[in-house]
């Protein structure tokens, strides 16, 4: 089974900083029929990058079983870390990047990489604030996401 995952995490909808971060999981079923399930979380005071990887987990760990997966994000930093295998060179560099400067977010990565692991993965760059409608789709549930009532503090 197919699944398209779309994320987002935006800096619009909350006037006080980085806004939410948000998940539409959209799959067909055997019989044809699609399905669509959102995930959002309120507002989130952290970065951007971090907003992503979150709602990159979320939804892949919202999966009960293994899936052929096409993850959709505006983030060009998660999509680059798998399309271009920086993932693989900073584990084998020790989490470490450049000149021994150390990748942010490890415990994200890391959980990531566990939600990653049954599933097979697609990793698509959509140009964010372009029109393409599929990134507006992502930015639409971030955006309702950052308008919400929840509110997770992420100080890191």
């Amino acid at each position: 089974m197919l699944v398209k995952i779309y994320t987002d995490g935006s800096a619009r909808g909350n006037p006080d900083g980085p806004g939410g971060y948000g998940t539409i999981l959209q799959y067909v079923d055997a019989r044809g029929t699609l399905h669509e399930r959102e995930y959002s979380q309120g507002y989130v005071r952290t970065t951007n990058n971090r907003m992503e990887l979150m709602a990159a987990i979320v939804g892949l760990e919202a999966l009960n079983r293994p899936c052929e997966v096409e993850l959709y994000s505006d983030s060009q930093y998660l999509i680059h870390a798998f399309n271009q295998h920086w993932i693989e060179s900073w584990i084998r560099k020790g989490w470490m990047r450049g000149k021994n400067e150390p990748v942010k977010n490890v415990d994200l990565w890391k959980r990531l990489l566990e939600a990653a692991k049954p599933h097979t993965i697609r990793f698509i760059w959509v140009k964010g604030h372009d029109g393409h409608p599929e990134n507006e789709r992502c930015d639409r549930l971030a955006t309702s996401a950052a308008d919400g009532e929840d509110l997770i503090e992420d100080d890191r």
